[in-house]
């Protein structure tokens, strides 16, 4: 056979079967997109994400979810945690703010952002993380599942790391509006129609349960609602007549419908605007 015709073969082989990616440069950046088909982790040089301090009335949260991560970033044992309650309370906001709040100190504390419709090729992207000397921060947001949904099998690989076990330098954050992950008439559908209701849903239930921090976030009251907006006020500076806030911010949520964190910083940037002052 000629030179010029194992070339050839050569050439074909390599279409069939390319050369593996070379390992990403995970140091150029403090945020990733998780982007598969082809694989590839996609550098975000800027993340979007309010200040730590900005972000009232979820202390309680805030504190421990903050602790939690700095053992991570040290390298101490820590937990996968499940912010999980109320639409716009800041579950998404927090998990960023917190990267956001130590990425400074710890510069090898990443965050990488998984798409829920992405999970079933997490197995691959941990298989890029595994054995980097960076800590990675798997985030997923508005994580939820319906009854023929397998999504969540891949999830699994991150929660329990199958027979290799969960990556040492990878933590999961998820965010839901569900506690079990799943809508509770579903549930209450599936134990009620199974030929064994005891375990036809505990699959997908239990996953919940493999997070060993649950973080709950509640709708706020008035108080905490015009605290937050206060809290805003006082950290960009703007002054404004105490009644003339009071009434203009509830006559804001009286026309969304309810109360949120989100609200109250969707009034300020409206106020803060109406009244000159900047706050990119």
């Amino acid at each position: 056979m000629s030179a010029d015709a194992l070339d050839r073969i050569a050439a074909a082989l390599e279409r069939i079967s390319p050369a593996p990616r070379p390992a990403p440069a995970l140091d150029e950046a403090p945020a990733y997109m998780w982007q598969p088909d082809p694989d590839r982790l996609s550098p975000v040089a800027s993340v979007s994400r309010v200040d730590l301090g900005l972000l009232l009335g979820i202390e309680r949260a805030r504190d421990t979810l903050l602790a939690n991560t700095r053992r991570f970033a040290q390298g101490l044992p820590a937990n996968n945690a499940l912010l999980w309650g109320a639409r716009g309370m800041g579950k998404s906001s927090l998990v960023k703010a917190v990267h956001g709040a130590l990425e400074t100190e710890f510069p090898n504390l990443k965050i990488v952002e998984v798409q829920r419709e992405d999970l079933a090729s997490i197995d691959r992207c941990l298989s890029l993380l595994r054995g980097a000397p960076q800590r990675f921060i798997l985030f997923c947001d508005d994580l939820s599942f319906s009854h023929d949904d397998a999504h969540y099998k891949s999830l699994k690989a991150v929660l329990d790391g199958g027979i290799e076990g969960r990556p040492e330098n990878v933590v999961l954050y998820a965010t839901s509006n569900r506690r079990h992950l799943m809508p509770r008439d579903m549930i209450e559908n599936e134990r009620s129609t199974a030929i064994s209701p005891s375990e036809a849903v505990e699959e997908k239930v239990s996953l919940s349960d493999r997070f060993g921090l649950w973080l709950g976030f509640h709708p706020c009251d008035q108080n905490a609602f015009l605290s937050m907006i206060r809290g805003y006020c006082d950290a960009f500076d703007l002054k404004i007549d105490e009644d003339r806030l009071r009434a203009e911010a509830i006559e804001w949520q009286a026309t969304r419908g309810g109360r949120s964190g989100r609200v109250a910083w969707q009034f300020f940037t409206d106020l803060a605007g109406r009244e000159g002052v900047r706050i990119g």
